[in-house]
């Protein structure tokens, strides 16, 4: 099994990096590969997945992510094409919030994830991560109560998202959320 591997990203494709580490090329799934450098030397978290038709790793930036994944292949009806996929939506905090505010509401935005794999995260997860309570309900509510104002007031939903996705790490109330999205749409 391996932890991380280290080298030189070489190619990129829309849903898998192509590391060099000493001449071998390794083929790793990613949620976003264009978080990654072409040409630069990187360390890239891995999990490896053997089944019977072959062996696939998965990669991550970050331990956080790792570990998220992890939690989320152990989901039943959570394969790990579609953990992956969940990690491509939005950053790890955001995700871990929702499950342990019970968001199914954001869950079910996830592209793939549907009312009953959304409320089976939050069973089989709810309560396994370290998350301070004043942190979790100021992203999980006040941030998603902001989204749907801006939407209410006619912003496309792709356009909120985009600016919300840049304020997600600030603790905001919902109007401070709003106020300062609304200061960044009228740029776009």
């Amino acid at each position: 099994m391996y932890s991380y591997i280290k080298g030189v990203i070489m190619d990129m494709s829309k849903d898998h990096i192509v590391l060099d580490n000493q001449g071998i090329g390794y083929q790793i799934y990613v949620s976003n590969p264009y978080q990654f450098t072409k040409g630069k030397e990187t360390l890239v978290y891995v999990y490896q997945q053997v089944k019977e038709d072959g062996i696939l790793l998965f990669g991550f930036l970050t331990k956080e992510e790792k570990e998220l994944f992890l939690k989320l292949i152990l989901v039943k009806g959570i394969g790990c094409k579609t953990a992956i996929g969940i990690l491509a939506t939005g950053d790890v905090q955001a995700i871990i919030n929702a499950i342990e505010s019970k968001n199914i509401a954001y869950l079910r935005k996830i592209p793939g994830i549907g009312p009953k794999a959304a409320q089976q995260i939050v069973l089989d997860l709810q309560g396994k991560f370290q998350v301070s309570s004043s942190e979790m309900v100021l992203t999980s509510v006040e941030f998603d109560e902001a989204v749907e104002v801006l939407v209410a007031l006619g912003y496309k939903q792709q356009d909120v998202d985009r600016v919300m996705n840049t304020l997600v790490n600030e603790k905001l109330d919902t109007n401070g959320y709003v106020k300062k999205a609304l200061g960044l749409l009228v740029n776009i």
